[in-house]
């Protein structure tokens, strides 16, 4: 390990706790079946204070200075990110209206030597997320905008209902809202072979309480979930606090762009390498989104 990369992990992550620096270390090892059997259990996983309490100001501060580069754009979306015209049958849950409130800013508006840039190229910290999501490795998107954000949920906003459309997701709290801005998901409404539309229906429609766990997070919190099969949001954020989470994406192969579609939803931009990979994408499952 070069003294850069020993220099960042060790001011940055509490590497006592987690030791991602040591890979097949008893202390590694036991960290990342801990992940994995939350994430088989539950369908996600916390790492509390997974950057040092020390370094928790300098991801607030850094998450501050980029926000406003967020692109804002209210619409109605739903839960599987489609077109809303897409043709379903009258009752499924496609067909409830929903609005997106959050904003973004993509990758090319965070500075590369922020701690969350720095941290998302980082070998060890990408080594040691493939082993927690059971993959022999993991690739950094090739999406210039997408590969990792920050999600800006201002006051009076929220993230509505929503399926991802990567199996995994990584992120990390920035700063936290004064009230609200809590989140909620369904571990395992859906699978692979199954959409389950009666529960994700009941959960939309304010039926299916039974089906929601709610997970208060930190800054600092780094969380592990299993996205595309666990319906989740951020509730309406309260006070004058925006809620700031950093969203390390990455893809099980290389060469990962996002649609022009979606990115231009989500952006508001896209750029020459969506145009060129539009049609290109390879689908793991045959989910609606």
């Amino acid at each position: 390990m070069s003294s850069s990369v020993a220099g960042l992990v060790e001011q940055v992550v509490d590497t006592g706790r987690y030791p991602i620096t040591e890979p097949g270390s008893a202390a590694w090892s036991a960290a990342v079946e801990r992940v994995r059997a939350e994430l088989e259990h539950d369908g996600c996983s916390v790492l509390r204070d997974f950057v040092r309490p020390s370094r928790h100001d300098d991801l607030r501060r850094e998450g501050v200075a980029v926000a406003p580069e967020a692109h804002y754009d209210v619409e109605v979306v739903n839960a599987y990110n489609i077109d809303p015209g897409t043709p379903l049958p009258d009752d499924h849950p496609g067909r409830i209206a929903l609005e997106r409130r959050n904003a973004f800013v993509a990758r090319d508006r965070i500075p590369a030597d922020a701690l969350v840039h720095r941290l998302y190229t980082d070998p060890d910290f990408q080594r040691f997320l493939a082993a927690c999501c059971g993959l022999p490795e993991i690739h950094e998107l090739a999406d210039p905008l997408a590969g990792l954000v920050l999600n800006v949920v201002r006051p009076g906003m929220d993230h509505p209902w929503h399926f991802d459309t990567n199996e995994f997701a990584v992120s990390l709290l920035t700063q936290q809202a004064e009230s609200g801005g809590v989140f909620e998901y369904c571990p395992g409404i859906r699978s692979a072979e199954s959409e389950n539309v009666d529960d994700v229906r009941a959960v939309l429609t304010g039926g299916g309480e039974h089906l929601i766990r709610r997970l208060p997070l930190r800054v600092g919190d780094l969380q592990l979930f299993r996205g595309r099969f666990s319906l989740h949001r951020v509730t309406p954020v309260a006070g004058d606090t925006a809620r700031h989470t950093a969203i390390f994406a990455y893809s099980a192969r290389p060469g990962v762009v996002g649609s022009v579609s979606r990115t231009a939803q989500l952006f508001g931009r896209v750029t020459d390498a969506h145009r060129l990979a539009e049609g290109q994408a390879v689908r793991g499952d045959t989910l609606l989104d």
